[in-house]
């Protein structure tokens, strides 16, 4: 069952007139059927108007939505194989971060990204997807590892930051995040980057740094949190849709000023009302740009990253 957003509560209403029509119907009192498919017809177009229009603090609700796909739901819809691996080699192996061979559209790459969890025990596990200094220590590897083999790499991005503990600073976060970036921009690979939900702050440039960046319609990608900035800039939180506009923080609006490369199109409602249709819809994308990709020498491919990262802002 779906759970529904504040601002989808019109169509959330008219669902469960819906719910309780169908109910009736299979009474055999009476022959609704009509008009039950009337009210959807009506549910179905009232859900495509909400979401041709959401404001970007509303595509945040829906880049955050609990049902939406995460990391181990790519791989199980668009991987033959996937062969995990695990830890830095030097501490520990971090949850939040996983990443591993992967075989996608029968093309060997090395996948990694942020797995928040999907349910409270899976989330406590996987820290919420915000990675530790491991973790980005074991991008580093898995980088290092898909380098040697000469595999792309693709990453999806899913975080609302890396963990800003005390015991993440004490193992030097801001240094690992560092050089998963380094890592990034120094691959002799192709590498192709995809924001599937939110892209938070360095924890995501850290798995971002491509010469592709795709990002699914609804998603967001910011160097804070519009929660974040608004505390900052107005001290409160309740400024946060005023701030996730000023941010631009959507695909639409990163796309325009080159931040991103291409937009993947969610199913009407956003990814998790039919995760497979998108999951359908992301594969084909990286293939797409992998196959763009392929005949680039490394340094033409490490050309590529630097320039198109030093032209942000110019």
């Amino acid at each position: 069952m779906i759970s529904y957003l504040d601002f989808e509560k019109p169509v959330a209403a008219l669902q469960a007139r819906i719910d309780e029509l169908r109910e009736t119907a299979d009474d055999g009192a009476l022959n609704i059927g009509a008009e039950i498919e009337k009210l959807q017809q009506r549910s179905t177009t009232m859900l495509a108007e909400l979401y041709a229009k959401l404001t970007p603090w509303q595509k945040t609700q829906v880049a955050r939505h609990a049902e939406r796909p995460h990391f181990r739901d790519f791989v199980a819809n668009m991987c033959s194989d996937f062969v995990p691996l695990a830890g830095d080699r030097a501490y520990a192996d971090d949850k939040a971060i996983q990443g591993g061979f992967a075989t996608i559209s029968g093309r060997k790459v090395m996948l990694m990204g942020h797995e928040k969890g999907h349910d409270t025990a899976s989330r406590v596990k996987h820290n919420f997807g915000m990675g530790m200094p491991e973790g980005y220590r074991k991008a580093v590897r898995l980088m290092e590892l898909a380098g040697r083999f000469g595999l792309p790499v693709v990453t999806l991005v899913d975080t609302s930051g890396a963990f800003p503990g005390v015991q993440a600073e004490e193992r030097g976060q801001a240094e690992a995040i560092a050089r998963a970036t380094e890592s990034c921009l120094a691959l002799g690979v192709p590498m192709v980057a995809a924001v599937v939900g939110e892209g938070g702050s360095g924890g995501a440039v850290a798995l971002a740094s491509a010469n592709r960046v795709l990002m699914f319609e609804h998603a967001i990608y910011s160097v804070i949190s519009p929660e974040g900035c608004a505390s900052i800039l107005w001290r409160t939180a309740d400024k946060a849709a005023d701030a996730a506009q000023a941010m631009q923080v959507t695909a639409q609006q990163l796309e325009t000023l080159g931040v991103i490369d291409r937009i993947v199109p969610e199913p009407v409602g956003g990814a998790h009302r039919a995760p497979e249709v998108a999951i359908q819809s992301l594969e084909k994308a990286i293939v797409e740009e992998l196959r763009a990709l392929d005949g680039l020498g490394a340094e033409q491919l490490r050309r590529q990253r630097a320039d198109k990262f030093l032209a942000l802002g110019g």
